[in-house]
């Protein structure tokens, strides 16, 4: 019966460990109309209002080096690489972003997507 109740206990610690996904996280990023591009100022800058310039504003705040306050600035992080592999990194890892923890992965695949269809402001 001990055993048996030692079983129970694991088995209920696991299901509690196992993390919860929003169907947020498993479907890609919603455009509206697969058809359109995604665009900064109808998709990115909201994510970047939301998750990213309460340190990166003008002038940038809590130790954050550089501002993404306009498009332009943006642009150029997303074009050298540094905004997508800040925000495709794991929660605690070194340079993760937003530190407040991972965005959910539609997020990240519509930023990518926004690179892929060429960073477009419009």
């Amino acid at each position: 019966m001990k055993n048996v109740l030692t079983v129970f206990v694991f088995a209920f610690l696991f299901l509690l460990s196992c993390s919860n996904d929003s169907e947020s996280d498993l479907t890609g990023p919603q455009t509206g109309n697969e058809n359109e591009f995604v665009t900064y100022n109808d998709n990115i800058k909201a994510v970047i209002s939301n998750n990213c310039l309460s340190c990166h504003s003008s002038p940038p705040t809590n130790g954050a080096p550089f501002s993404l306050t306009t498009y332009t600035q943006v642009k150029n992080r997303a074009e050298n690489g540094s905004l997508l592999a800040a925000i495709s990194k794991q929660t605690g890892e070194a340079g993760a972003m937003p530190p407040t923890g991972r965005m959910p992965q539609a997020t990240i695949d519509l930023v990518e997507q926004w690179i892929a269809d060429g960073l477009l402001e419009d």
